[in-house]
């Protein structure tokens, strides 16, 4: 009854695009054109991704900091160590510089030598005042020697902030306005005010600038994924279309398939905009992903339309036939496939979901429109000539089936053994990958921004913010001498960390307090004795500097609270976590836990956690889609045995890519993490057309195991070659991209593609002969529930 009604539904369904396909394409057109409207909904991302979930509690410990002191992104770092940078043209022209950054509005303030201040003592009353270290609107050649000195040897306070002693750099350091940080106008004001002001000012004064900094990395990096991502949908777009002309030796069927994806693209775009989703690391990825579910959609109906006008020349037939053949088959391999990315959307990661919600209803919606589109269009054109169906006969292409067949009669054991040694190796190449939550790794080595980067790490050690929050659990507390020689011994075990800068905390600020009262003596910045104290406490509680208050960006208004900002090295989750480990045991005994509540925070340390929490959800996702294709596939053919030995020749393809990136040094991230998904799904679809093909030759053949193999196997190997090939080369245009993340990408999931088609092909086919007394017969492989492929028909061409 349900094979029947299986055949009928598709006819039905056949019959009703067919006859209404003016109204189907208005109404493609139309919901194109509602979708395109919601573009101006779409936009990128201006935040790092938050990969963790809202509530937990690493984002919870950032969310605490952020309320206590701020948004801690803001820093842009301008340097240079030019060695003629000290004569009065050259400073005289930096310091006019950074006098003109202050002027913008997007500044909120800077720290350089045009604005520095020294710390000094003054009585009647006792005080501390920060004075101006430079008074002079222009210096000349003995004040610019003088103020050299006195900034690289007297003034320890301004290390790593203002100067580097490696190669007496100097540095300005640029606080943007908070407000702009996460939003549009941050990348107005670097794009189209900062940077030619830079450029200008590097060409006229012949001084060689270095800026850095995450606002500055952030927007750079983004511009650089926005020129990218058109080249790469163009890119990927043309070789896809020049290997199916290659394989089809048609313009129009070429045409065709690219029409109908590029539609897919646009709805894709559409649907993020639709749903005000931001384009992030992940929902980027879906409209290659397009691509790649839809090509394969376009090559079954083209190639199923070509071989039926093959046998008889009847347009209309044959399109009948490619809905009610193909239907099913391209209806389940989209479901099972949607269904991979589904599960994400169980997590509890905002970033996750969306990607899940996105990315299931895309797949879906190229499947109808490759299902209404290429029939109609094929409607209205005159049937393919005979060039056009010649490929279906290739010598080459023939000799490349018989080459399957007979390796899968002849050598099984061969592909047994292969199968085992290339699991053995690939098991070993899994113990060696790493996770990795770096927010620079992906960024185009060779681009200046990024060689930017490696100058401060150099130079200051890093410019990735990582913060310490210390609530000292009581008002006033952080200005205690036992806090602050704690934090003093803090910073000291952080300062011994080669991947972590120099700490900059209210400590320094005391320290400094101590040299200014001793007149400013550098031999004397260190903390105050208890005596000192007493004393010299006075005078900073009424230092002021305008309305602002020195101690706000280190303490909190209560005096419970301190922060500790280091920058680090870009280094990965494992590193990381290794420094983490050694750390906190001797924080904790600094800092006793009845006494003090001390945390580590900051975008990085953020993007890591959700890093590894990232894989964690990935490997319960890939697991439950697993589970749920392998019952989808089990209900359609009410053959469970069946489903697990298929399962087989879908999971060696997964654990070869995984031991491949442990290999070649590729690390779990972001931009990785979805290879596995992509290849899932795909390697599932071969196996779904191939079996319903399996299924249906079973029954014709009287449940001959042999007689029925090699027939399913010599129909499907075409289809999944022509996929495989034409998405192997499409998804190899991305390793032609600057980013390292996308290069990986689109590496793996093309060797992932050849590795699912062999298996498919070999592997599969192989069990099902070797163990056929046991899975393949009329009990085991009982009446389905759906009807794949429309049986009727293909028993009365067999017959005819």
């Amino acid at each position: 009854m349900s094979k029947i009604f299986s055949f009928g539904f598709w006819n039905t369904i056949a019959r009703i695009i067919l006859r209404n396909r003016v109204i189907i394409l208005g109404l493609i057109i139309a919901f194109t054109v509602f979708l395109g409207f919601q573009w101006k909904n779409m936009r990128f991302s201006y935040t790092e991704a938050n990969l963790l979930p809202d509530d937990h509690e690493v984002n919870q410990e950032y969310k605490k900091f952020l309320d206590k002191f701020g948004e801690e992104g803001n820093l842009l770092v301008i340097a240079s160590n030019d060695k003629d940078l000290f004569t009065p043209k050259k400073i005289n022209a930096w310091n006019n510089l950074t006098k003109q950054l202050d002027s913008f509005s997007q500044v909120e303030y800077s720290i350089g030598i045009h604005n520095l201040k020294k710390l000094q003592k003054f009585t009647n009353p006792n005080r501390f005042e920060l004075v101006p270290l430079i008074k002079e609107e222009q210096i000349n050649e003995l004040q610019a020697k003088a103020y050299k000195e006195e900034i690289f040897e007297k003034l320890p306070f301004y290390e790593g902030l203002v100067y580097s002693k490696k190669t007496n750099t100097i540095q300005t350091a640029v606080y943007l306005n908070k407000d702009i940080v996460n939003s549009k106008e941050r990348k107005v004001f670097v794009m189209e005010q900062l940077q030619p002001l830079l450029d200008e000012f590097e060409e006229v004064n012949d001084i060689d600038l270095h800026v850095s900094g995450m606002p500055y990395i952030r927007t750079l990096n983004s511009q650089n994924i926005v020129d990218e991502i058109q080249w790469f949908l163009g890119g990927a777009l043309l070789v896809t279309s020049l290997i199916f002309f290659f394989f089809f030796r048609s313009v129009r069927a070429t045409l065709i398939s690219m029409f109908t994806v590029i539609i897919g693209v646009m709805w894709a775009f559409g649907i993020l905009g639709l749903f005000h989703y931001e384009i992030t690391v992940l929902t980027a990825i879906i409209p290659p992903l397009i691509i790649v579910i839809g090509i394969p959609n376009c090559i079954f109906l083209i190639n199923k339309y070509q071989q039926e006008i093959k046998k008889h020349g009847n347009q209309a037939k044959s399109l009948q036939r490619v809905i009610t053949k193909v239907g099913n088959a391209t209806l389940m391999t989209n479901i099972t496939t949607a269904s991979g990315f589904a599960t994400f959307i169980i997590t509890e990661s905002k970033l996750l979901k969306e990607f899940g919600v996105v990315a299931s209803i895309n797949i879906l919606a190229i499947f109808i429109l490759s299902l209404l589109i290429i029939p109609i269009i094929y409607s209205y054109l005159a049937p393919p000539k005979e060039r056009h169906l010649k490929h279906l006969g290739k010598t080459w292409l023939e000799g490349f089936v018989s080459w399957i067949e007979r390796t899968v009669k002849h050598r099984r054991i061969t592909i047994y053994i292969t199968s085992i040694i290339v699991l053995v190796i690939s098991i070993l190449g899994i113990y060696t990958i790493k996770v990795s939550g770096s927010l620079l790794e992906d960024m185009p080595k060779q681009a200046e921004f990024f060689k930017d980067i490696e100058f401060f790490e150099e130079e200051f050690n890093g410019i990735m913010p990582l913060e310490i929050l210390i609530d000292t659990k009581r008002k006033e507390g952080v200005l205690k001498l036992s806090t602050l020689k704690r934090m003093r011994d803090l910073e000291n075990l952080l300062a011994d960390v080669p991947e972590l800068s120099k700490p900059l905390s209210v400590v320094d600020l005391v320290k400094y307090s101590k040299q200014a009262y001793y007149n400013g003596n550098p031999k004397y910045y260190q903390l105050p004795t208890s005596q000192e104290k007493n004393f010299i406490f006075p005078y900073l509680k009424g230092m002021s500097d305008g309305n602002n208050n020195q101690l706000n960006a280190y303490v909190d208004s209560t005096g419970q609270y301190a922060r500790m900002t280091v920058f680090m090295k870009d280094i990965g989750t494992e590193e990381m976590e290794r420094i983490e480990d050694n750390l906190w045991p001797q924080i904790n005994k600094l800092f006793p836990q009845e006494r003090y509540d001390v945390t580590m925070t900051g975008k990085a340390l953020v993007f890591q956690k959700g890093t590894t929490y990232l894989v964690q959800n990935l490997v319960l996702s890939l697991s439950l889609a697993i589970l749920l294709i392998a019952i989808f596939m089990a209900w359609m053919f009410r053959s469970f045995k069946m489903i697990l030995i298929s399962l087989i020749p879908n999971l060696l393809p997964l654990l070869i890519t995984a031991g491949m990136m442990g290999f070649l040094g590729i690390p779990i991230k972001p931009s990785t993490i979805l290879v596995f998904s992509i290849a899932f799904g795909i390697s599932v679809d071969d196996t779904i057309h191939f079996l319903a093909k399996y299924r249906q030759e079973l029954k014709y053949h009287n449940w001959k195991i042999k007689k029925s193999v090699y027939p399913a196997l010599r129909e499907t190997t075409v289809s999944m070659f022509y996929t495989s090939i034409v998405l192997f080369f499409g998804f190899s245009v991305f390793m032609i991209s600057s980013f390292g993340g996308t290069v990986a990408l689109g590496g793996l999931v093309s060797a992932t593609l050849l590795f699912a088609m062999l298996s498919n092909l070999l592997l599969l086919p192989s069990l099902l002969l070797s163990l056929e007394k046991s899975v393949s017969n009329k009990e085991t492989f009982k009446e389905p529930h759906l009807d794949i492929i429309a049986e009727e028909e293909e028993e009365e061409e067999k017959r005819s």
